[in-house]
């Protein structure tokens, strides 16, 4: 930690330019054998990772607790229902405390335990509190849903710098605190899954949402690379990630009203269809699941690999209007 210090306590003309490192030449008889090593493994291990995703036995979270921030409405209600369906006791979290209690209400009448909690989950001190309650109604969190969100259309171009912060905070930062305030306990006791619902805007930005897609290219980046981090920490086969990308969900109305003046032509999905795929996921312990219909996963999948050109044209198939977009009526 002292080496890094200088990155957090900046003082002027500190700075130390490196020297030229000094090449460190590898015998080739060892690159031979490891590239070996990759080769004979593999297939195989595609093989059986593929086989375990497509056929392999689905693990049970029955009795658990899971904590799903959003939970109050749409996607995330949806989620706390169909962790409920698996036997999960719920702890239903939002900014909106009357849609989080109506939630959890819903919940008990399965015959389950479910309790509400307000959380800011843009607030880092709200998280920390939000944790002190779920323990002391529920017990410790073994499943965290990331899930709450802002779901802002809006260009770089538009809103006040503090509706900016604001997106930042809730669609990505939140995700770093809550990470933080559950996961010791997770490797305390050797078991967890974290769940983060990104989008597909995560994977193939959108002009018009510049703020929201960078916040989900950022969730992406965060659970992939805490996937890794478990991993190099020896929890690899305790503690799971699955990262959501979700289509268009049929949520609120102000965004499906904006969908129809986009001229849009995407699969429009409801809550619950999402909440199967995502929960399906979490039990065959998949790190990512695209919850679009196969056609758009592949054409997701190739986004990376293809021209700007080539993209746009297949952006145009399924939204008529963006370029008309550059100047939008306010509201």
């Amino acid at each position: 930690m002292a080496h890094q210090e200088q990155y957090f306590k900046h003082k002027d003309g500190e700075y130390v330019p490196a020297s030229k490192p000094k090449n460190h030449p590898q015998k080739l008889g060892d690159i031979v054998v490891q590239m070996i090593k990759v080769i004979v493994m593999f297939v195989p291990t595609l093989v059986l990772e593929w086989y375990k995703l497509l056929f392999g036995k689905k693990k049970s979270i029955k009795g658990q607790i899971a904590l799903v921030t959003g939970g109050g409405n749409g996607l995330g209600k949806a989620l706390c229902l169909r962790l409920a369906r698996e036997g999960c006791k719920v702890a239903v979290a939002d900014i909106d405390l009357i849609g989080a209690q109506r939630t959890a209400a819903e919940i008990r009448e399965l015959g389950l335990k479910s309790a509400a909690f307000k959380v800011d989950v843009g607030d880092q001190r709200s998280i920390e509190q939000l944790k002190i309650e779920v323990e002391a109604a529920l017990g410790p969190v073994d499943i965290l849903v990331n899930n709450a969100g802002l779901l802002a259309m809006l260009s770089l171009s538009e809103g006040t710098t503090q509706d900016v912060q604001r997106i930042v905070d809730v669609n990505f930062t939140s995700h770093i605190w809550a990470i933080r305030a559950f996961k010791d306990g997770m490797m305390e006791r050797r078991r967890g899954h974290i769940v983060a619902v990104s989008s597909t805007f995560g994977i193939v930005p959108f002009g018009r949402t510049v703020c929201y897609s960078a916040t989900k290219f950022g969730v992406r980046g965060l659970m992939e690379g805490l996937n890794e981090e478990f991993y190099m920490n020896g929890y690899a086969n305790d503690i799971f990630v699955t990262c959501v990308y979700p289509g268009f969900v049929a949520t609120r109305k102000e965004f499906m009203e904006y969908l129809v003046q986009l001229g849009c032509r995407v699969p429009i999905h409801t809550p619950d269809e999402v909440a199967d795929v995502a929960i399906e996921a979490v039990l065959r312990n998949r790190c990512e699941v695209i919850t679009s219909p196969l056609y758009m996963q592949i054409m997701i999948k190739l986004y990376a690999l293809m021209p700007n050109t080539v993209t746009r044209l297949l952006v145009g198939m399924f939204i008529d209007k963006v370029p008309q977009l550059t100047v939008r009526k306010e509201g």
